[in-house]
């Protein structure tokens, strides 16, 4: 069946109708897990907004050589491979490598930062896995 699961919840209540609002409003941990201090700080050094999107910079480079050289075909292909790769992942509470998306990249012989420092247990993803499918599936 094409339609999934969202046509047997149809004339269910949305679970955002009993939440709490207002200026007293919690935040719910169960749904949106812990909060980060990271992602409420604003860059500090002129470069950082560089080096968060180095990835994506070095993507549009390769991609703009590969078309002068190949052709429009080229970086195409290759964007269609990178999208077939990031569709496939793990579940939603389980770490995964990307190694798939590294090789694509050329990244797969480097070792970085992240992979000496990025320790996924210590992760402030990590959260309930049956709350994560739900939410993945769009049951909550």
């Amino acid at each position: 069946d094409s339609r999934g699961t969202s046509y047997l919840l149809k004339d269910s209540i949305p679970i955002a109708e009993f939440s709490a609002s207002g200026p007293f409003e919690g935040h719910d941990l169960l749904r949106r897990g812990f909060t980060s201090a990271k992602n409420e700080l604003l860059p500090s050094h002129p470069l950082e907004l560089s080096e968060k999107n180095f990835q994506l910079n070095q993507d549009k480079t390769n991609f703009a050589t590969l078309r002068n050289i190949q052709g429009l075909h080229a970086p195409l292909k290759l964007q269609m491979e990178f999208r077939a790769v990031k569709q496939v992942q793990r579940l939603p509470f389980l770490h995964s490598s990307n190694i798939a998306l590294d090789t694509l990249r050329g990244n797969n012989e480097c070792i970085g930062f992240e992979d000496i420092l990025n320790d996924p247990s210590q992760s402030e993803v990590m959260g309930e896995p049956h709350m994560m499918m739900e939410h993945k599936l769009g049951l909550l």
